[in-house]
């Protein structure tokens, strides 16, 4: 079903997509003396897959605005080590994918898109995912389309997909829908060692009656978007910036930075909205702020100016389909109060 939707051959499910990011360094082949080129700005769990493939994330600052992984800078951080690009889709705004290709044919490198906020949107017709590169999907409590925890994998290639399948399960020659059925027992090979990271059944279900209803919940985001959009106009706040023209944003968060002269710093403005009983949240701290990678690598915030700005200017306010106009005003009304 996801991948008729997304528009590939193969589709994996898997545990998380932490799981899914994690199978990519090993089916790419990526391992000790490899560089993977990671956005700064990003969940720390981009940059961890990469670790754990005994591979060094190189990071990369952001656009200002976007928050998106500058490919100027990516193009410049290329070497003879760079076995791969992780763009992430943050926030559900797709990276621009005719720029990425260009990278990855002319220097020989491979993509591995984290398109965890990015089920559903699209790059010139095209959904984030159909573009040839392992991608990876998140199907966490707070995403789009949840399963509570889980993730996937898609591909051009099926060999690819049959050994991301072995992989998430011990790297068994056959799951247990084959080893347990009518036709008899079957002994199963461990042909390469693998982790556990199969999606349980229950899970796929929650999934299967949600998927059908993505595109009607992107769309009511977009319009609670463009209402948070005229509702913070007035206030000492930057709301995100257009979509690319070329694209369809999944609307996943919505992100707004705190004007450097406004009376409360962004941590004063969390807490605030905290005591408002309004729920927000930080995508993200920097990796490049968190002591193992700023230690490990010696990393400093004035390296990446426009990810360790962001880290500390802005906020996510409350976004999903349940959310009502009436919330919005609470919101809103918390904000002003609070700013004003």
């Amino acid at each position: 079903m996801l991948a008729d939707y997304v528009g590939v051959a193969e589709c994996r499910c898997v545990s998380s997509c932490t799981a899914a990011l994690t199978l990519s360094m090993r089916v790419l082949g990526i391992g000790p003396g490899d560089e993977v080129l990671v956005p700064a700005l990003t969940f720390v769990a981009s940059a961890n897959a990469v670790e754990h493939a005994g591979a060094t994330p190189v990071l990369v600052d952001s656009e200002p605005g976007s928050g998106l992984i500058d490919l100027d800078q990516a193009e410049a951080a290329i070497t003879p080590r760079t076995k791969a690009i992780m763009p992430v889709h943050l926030a559900g705004r797709p990276v621009d994918m005719d720029r990425l290709t260009r990278l990855r044919d002319e220097y020989g490198v491979q993509i591995l898109e984290d398109a965890a906020h990015a089920l559903g949107a699209q790059w010139r017709g095209r959904m984030i995912g159909a573009f040839g590169n392992l991608t990876a999907f998140s199907f966490y409590v707070t995403k789009n389309v949840t399963t509570i925890e889980g993730g996937a994998l898609v591909t051009q290639d099926p060999e690819v997909a049959a050994r991301v399948e072995r992989l998430a399960l011990h790297g068994l020659s056959l799951g247990a829908w084959q080893r347990f059925s009518d036709a008899g027992f079957k002994h199963y090979e461990v042909v390469e060692p693998g982790f556990k990271y199969n999606m349980t059944d229950v899970q796929a279900a929650l999934g299967l009656h949600q998927l059908p209803r993505l595109d009607e919940w992107i769309a009511r985001r977009a319009q609670l978007w463009a209402r948070y959009d005229d509702l913070l106009a007035d206030l000492p706040v930057h709301t995100p910036p257009p979509a690319d023209p070329n694209s369809i944003h999944a609307r996943h968060l919505y992100q707004v930075t705190i004007d450097p002269d406004a009376p409360l710093t962004r941590d004063q403005l969390l807490h605030g909205l905290i005591t408002h009983n309004i729920g927000t949240g930080v995508h993200y701290l920097g990796v490049h702020l968190h002591p193992f990678y700023r230690d490990k690598y010696g990393l400093e915030p004035s390296q990446f100016p426009v990810a360790t700005a962001i880290s500390e200017l802005t906020l996510s306010l409350p976004l999903s389909p349940k959310v009502s106009e009436a919330d919005q005003d609470d919101v809103v009304g918390a904000l002003a109060e609070l700013l004003t």
